[in-house]
């Protein structure tokens, strides 16, 4: 029996802007994300659209990543014509769906998008090996409102992290030390090593991508927008990442400009 060829193997390309940043970070080119997320950045926008633009964007961050990272297998499934022609055999490549995941959900803007990925890998891979935590977290800033540091509030958390994916779907990557506080406990306090961490985004600064450089330099970083609004005119004129120290994203409050305004209290319409 003669067997198609064409789907022996993916040539599967994730569209990305060019950037100086490292080949651990992941600059989606999507027009389409890009039109998506600036509604949802306009001041005049509120619930429920927000919540509608979230998932949509959350679902093509998710097939994204899942398209980009996770590892591939050869299969051999008949379909519903096989009874009537004995050729009715897909042959080629597809998500192995014996993958084990994490997405952790990160109170309060990450518990949406931790649930959407949740739900689309129990689609794609085997439910048994897809596993949803939650961290509860919050910024500690001082008198001025300058971030110095990650308060953990409580967390419910599998104890199993060996050879498994793990993903952060948090919708701001602003000054990253909630992110880095959250990866370090995965790396280091649970049982197992990660085989991959993934942090995604929907916006991230030059400054998050620092912070996460340089404590979890192997952390695979993608977002939809690259936000430097902060940066001297003739910064933002060359590529990003080009004069990495001079670029800026974040306010003296650590908010991102041009940005979103509070993601969290958006979503949840509680303003605290």
């Amino acid at each position: 029996m003669a067997a198609e060829t064409a789907y022996n193997s993916s040539r599967y390309k994730l569209p990305q802007i060019a950037h100086h940043y490292g080949d651990a970070v992941h600059l989606l080119d999507d027009p389409v994300a890009w039109t998506l997320l600036s509604r949802l950045c306009a001041r005049e926008t509120s619930q429920p659209e927000v919540g509608r633009l979230v998932r949509t964007l959350y679902e093509m961050m998710c097939r994204a990543v899942c398209a980009d990272l996770l590892p591939r297998t050869r299969v051999a499934i008949p379909t519903r014509m096989v009874s009537s022609s004995p050729e009715a055999v897909y042959r080629g490549v597809a998500i192995d769906a014996h993958t084990k995941v994490v997405t952790v959900g990160i109170a309060r803007a990450g518990t949406v998008p931790s649930q959407i990925c949740y739900e689309q890998l129990n689609e794609l891979l085997d439910p048994s090996l897809v596993r949803q935590d939650h961290l509860f977290m919050s910024r500690m800033t001082d008198a001025a409102g300058k971030v110095t540091g990650t308060s953990w509030h409580d967390a419910k958390i599998g104890r199993d992290v060996d050879e498994r994916i793990v993903l952060f779907p948090d919708p701001m990557g602003a000054t990253g030390s909630s992110l880095a506080s959250a990866i370090t406990h995965y790396s280091t306090a649970l049982d197992g090593k990660p085989s991959l961490i993934v942090a995604m985004h929907l916006i991230v600064t030059p400054e998050y991508l620092r912070t996460i450089a340089r404590a979890h330099p192997g952390v695979q970083v993608y977002a939809f927008r690259l936000d430097r609004g902060l940066s001297p005119a003739d910064v933002l004129a060359t590529e990003p990442g080009k004069r990495w120290d001079e670029e800026r994203g974040l306010d003296d409050r650590q908010y991102i400009v041009p940005g979103a305004g509070g993601v969290g209290e958006i979503m949840n319409n509680a303003w605290i």
